[in-house]
C-alpha cells in the first residue's frame, strides 16, 4: 500500500518515523566530549542519523540516559539509507564499582557495628 504513495509522501513518512524513533531512544554515545543519539542498536553495533554522524572510529562510551552502559571500540561499517552503521570491535560492559583484587567470601559481614 505504501508503494502506491508518491515518493515525496514516502520520504516524509520515513522522516517522521525516524524522528519518533529518535525521541523514544534514550541511548547515546559520548566521544571527545560530544554526544550523539543512537537511533538503532543491534547485536553487533549501532546506527546514528546520517546528518549527525561523524566518521567515528575508536573508543566511545554508550549511555542510557545518565547511566554508563558500556565502553566500545568501534569502526564505521556502512551507510544504510539515512543512517550510518557502526560495528563493535569490542564491547565491554561498564561496572558500577572498582574491580576487586581478592575473593569476597559469600558469608562475610557487610559492615562492623561499633559499641
Amino acid at each position: 500500500m505504501i508503494e502506491s504513495l508518491p515518493q515525496s509522501i514516502r520520504n516524509e513518512l520515513h522522516a517522521a518515523q525516524s524522528k519518533a524513533a529518535a525521541k523514544k531512544s534514550r541511548l547515546r554515545i559520548m566521544v571527545n566530549g560530544e554526544s550523539y543519539r543512537i537511533e538503532r542498536m543491534t547485536g553487533s553495533g549501532f546506527a546514528l542519523n546520517m546528518d549527525d554522524a561523524p566518521k567515528l572510529r575508536g573508543l566511545v562510551d554508550i549511555y542510557d540516559g545518565g547511566r554508563h552502559v558500556s565502553q566500545c571500540l568501534i569502526i564505521a561499517a556502512a551507510q544504510d539509507g539515512e543512517q550510518m552503521v557502526y560495528d563493535f570491535k569490542r564491547n565491554t560492559a561498564a561496572g558500577d564499582g572498582a574491580p576487586l583484587d581478592f575473593e569476597r567470601l559469600e558469608n562475610a559481614p557487610i559492615a562492623l557495628l561499633g559499641r
